[in-house]
């Protein structure tokens, strides 16, 4: 599901670079590079409309996937498996081992002071 979801966000974001590069702020843009017959056909205002909907479409399916991948991802990814602790097992009703204290390591003799 991971795979799915980073895939259809990938796909989405290069779609939606791809419809603000083509679009000129001046309201050139593509229907610019058509010609006086792609302005008799589509038009110079419907091509901006056209951009600026597909802009806003493309930027909400980007939001909705990036805040439901996850709930989907979170059922199918496993993380680090940890050993329960002792108060869990003690919970648990199971068992819990008794340890030995741990001996710390006995201290270094202090060197002796130098006589002058």
């Amino acid at each position: 599901m991971l795979l799915i979801f980073g895939i259809l966000i990938i796909l989405a974001c290069i779609l939606l670079g791809f419809f603000v590069l083509i679009q000129n702020p001046k309201g050139g843009g593509l229907s610019g590079s058509f010609g006086g017959i792609g302005n008799q056909v589509i038009g110079v205002r419907q091509t901006t409309d056209v951009l600026e909907k597909g802009t806003w479409i493309i930027a909400v399916v980007i939001a909705i996937l990036c805040l439901t991948a996850p709930f989907f991802i979170g059922k199918s990814a496993k993380g680090p498996v940890s050993a329960p602790t002792a108060v869990e097992k003690a919970s648990a009703g199971q068992p819990v081992p008794q340890q030995a204290p741990a001996q710390l390591p006995a201290p270094a003799p202090l060197p002796a002071p130098d006589k002058k």
